[in-house]
């Protein structure tokens, strides 16, 4: 098969016909070992990784001219040292789920676009394998470079520093270890020169990875047993030797005549005071005496998609691997422990300077605020502040208080929790979040699309393809510490004018965008047209919930912030579902981008792909559009 005559594939999102996949770049290298050019990969869930096209060796039914500028000769061709470089198969499939080599180096042939690729790497994986060889004497030498050094240790190899490269072939190890002090993303370049001695050419590589490193739980050791099952904190005979065994047992006294107290003071209190209900993140799904929204009347094309196991019926989600699943359990928390839960990031309202209102609802409102800090009346900082009218009711001041908790504690760059609360009495309460310039997402979007005609460059498919993967990365981490957002959509994100987006909570998303939730007869205002069937039908929340919505909200930034399934009644949405029914392709929305969304919105929660997974994915495709634009 030569390299112009590439096998059709099937379309996603046009019904059951055929047509040709266009290649989105030179690929990663990526070569099944003593193996012809693969056979087209089938759309079956999951799929990100298997997006990955395993392109053809250059002078494989290549064009010379064409292999020559995607590979260039960095070495002299009279010297002739024959250098290769690559990840095995065994090491690629650890990586990227793939069964095939990655050819960095191949017979002194460089593939750039392998090298100018970030691999992710798993969290898990502490050890990168690179296998190597040269036909006759060239040098190298080794250097690291780690952005972060108190989330990792300076990567460490099995091999000296500088040498040669061996003249068989060889596999070196590199040791990526996390300190476990801190959670943070690393990013480390390894750097290899390659010398010719016989010259005074030199190649230099630049290996560019990626990992997330996890802050360490402290270990709690319990207690010691003796022989008869007696737990005792106490082992004399391990303990050093006392000056005084008087004075021992005087302690043992105390210390038990003061548990016993606070044990009893304990007692008291319990049977003397009410419950605390314990604030859940569940409950940011409470629900909402709004009603019905009316749906808009924009037009839609809707087709019975060739997406994954559109006759499957529903299942629940106990078995996806790794993830918790939720009821929307919706408990009833009172105002006064809605602030109690808040009062240890409580200012004083004189901190606090109100400026303009950038978003208005019934009852809620948003203001660009400034808020000075405590050490330094002269520092200022700029900050939303979420807030509500007069005539809201305790229901919807709570619900607030509490939705705004949903990523409270958590950190990470792709994600905005809030910082600070202004509670007190006789005040209506402020919750402060940091400020991005370019405010809500689906606003901005929606304004792109009404300057789109005067000012076409406004914003890129690139653009777009690199916001969706800012928010696939902060759902990865969400989904890694088992908190489930239940409400992604791009109303619940905000941009700043260098295009970094942020995953917020959803307080007052129901005031401030009435059209997106619906109330399906049950006094709940919920998100119909973003939600996962097993959401609909069971009020099951899992990961898997989430990755639906992220297909949803993908959507909806190819589309500028179009609404989805706009003709659908809410009410049959469940129906629709199940039938197979999903969103039209979006107009100049690449097939493989499609099918990214298509592998979001599998009936079955296990069959859909994860947010690791996306991430990976998108950023592959994010390269590809990078390498032709």
């Amino acid at each position: 098969m030569s390299g112009a005559e590439w096998p059709e594939l099937p379309q996603p999102g046009r019904g059951r016909g055929r047509g040709r996949l266009p290649l989105p770049g030179p690929g990663l290298g990526l070569r099944a070992p003593g193996l012809p050019p693969p056979p087209p990969l089938l759309l079956l869930p999951p799929l990100p990784l298997l997006l990955l096209l395993l392109l053809p060796e250059p002078g494989a039914g290549v064009p010379a001219a064409a292999a020559a500028e995607r590979f260039p000769l960095p070495l002299p061709p009279a010297v002739g040292p024959s250098v290769s470089l690559y990840l095995s198969e065994e090491e690629v499939h650890k990586l990227l789920g793939i069964d095939a080599e990655l050819y960095y180096v191949r017979n002194d042939l460089i593939n750039h676009y392998a090298l100018s690729f970030n691999l992710l790497v798993p969290s898990d994986t502490n050890y990168l394998h690179f296998t190597w060889y040269a036909k006759s004497k060239v040098e190298y030498k080794l250097g690291f470079q780690i952005d972060n050094p108190v989330a990792m240790d300076m990567p460490q190899v099995n091999i000296s520093i500088q040498g040669e490269v061996p003249r068989t072939l060889s596999v070196f190890r590199v040791e990526l270890s996390c300190t476990g002090k801190v959670d943070s993303e690393i990013m480390v370049l390894m750097q290899l020169n390659l010398t010719i001695n016989s010259s005074k050419n030199f190649t230099v590589l630049n290996f560019k990875r990626r990992k997330m490193c996890y802050k360490k739980l402290e270990e709690i050791k319990a207690p010691t047993s003796d022989k008869n099952g007696n737990r005792t904190i106490y082992d004399p005979v391990n303990a050093a030797p006392t000056t005084s065994t008087r004075v021992f047992y005087i302690s043992v006294g105390v210390c038990c005549a003061v548990i016993f107290l606070v044990a009893i003071i304990l007692a008291v209190l319990h049977l003397h005071s009410m419950k605390r209900i314990e604030l859940d993140d569940s409950i940011s799904d409470s629900s909402s005496s709004q009603g019905l929204s009316q749906p808009s009347t924009q037009t839609t094309q809707y087709l019975r998609a060739d997406t994954p196991n559109n006759a499957t019926p529903v299942t629940s989600s106990s078995g996806y691997p790794t993830l918790r699943i939720e009821k929307n359990d919706l408990k009833s928390v009172t105002l006064m422990e809605a602030k109690a839960k808040v009062k240890d990031i409580a200012i004083s309202r004189e901190r606090i300077t109100l400026k303009d209102v950038l978003q208005e609802g019934t009852f809620g409102r948003i203001f660009h605020g400034i808020l000075i800090d405590d050490k330094d009346p002269n520092k200022e900082k700029q900050a939303f502040v979420k807030t509500v009218k007069d005539q809201a009711s305790e229901i919807q001041v709570t619900m607030m208080l509490t939705e705004s908790c949903k990523l409270r504690g958590l950190h990470h760059r792709n994600l905005l929790p809030i910082t600070h609360v202004c509670i007190e009495e006789g005040e209506k309460p402020m919750v402060l979040l940091p400020y991005m310039n370019w405010g809500n997402l689906k606003l901005f979007l929606r304004q792109c699309k009404l300057v789109e005609a005067n000012n076409p460059q406004a914003i890129s498919q690139q653009d777009l393809v690199h916001m969706a993967i800012q928010i696939a990365c902060g759902m990865s981490y969400l989904a890694r510490r088992e908190v489930i957002h239940k409400d992604l959509a791009a109303r619940n994100c905000v941009i700043d004018d260098t295009l970094q987006v942020k995953i917020t909570d959803n307080a007052l998303s129901r005031d401030l965008f009435p059209m997106d939730y619906h109330c399906l007869g049950d006094n709940e205002n919920r998100p119909v047209r973003w939600m996962a069937l097993e959401s609909l039908v069971n009020n099951e929340f899992s990961s898997a919930s989430d990755v639906w919505a992220f297909g949803v909200t993908l959507w909806e930034l190819m589309t500028l912030g179009q609404t989805p399934y706009v003709d659908i009644d809410p009410f049959e949405m469940a129906a629709y579902l199940k039938d197979g029914y999903r969103i039209a392709q979006p107009i100049n929305c690449p097939d493989e981008l499609f099918a990214v969304m298509a592998c979001c919105w599998a009936l079955d929660p296990e069959e859909r792909p994860k947010f690791q997974q996306l991430v990976q994915c998108l950023t592959e495709f994010h390269a590809a559009l990078g390498a032709y634009v």
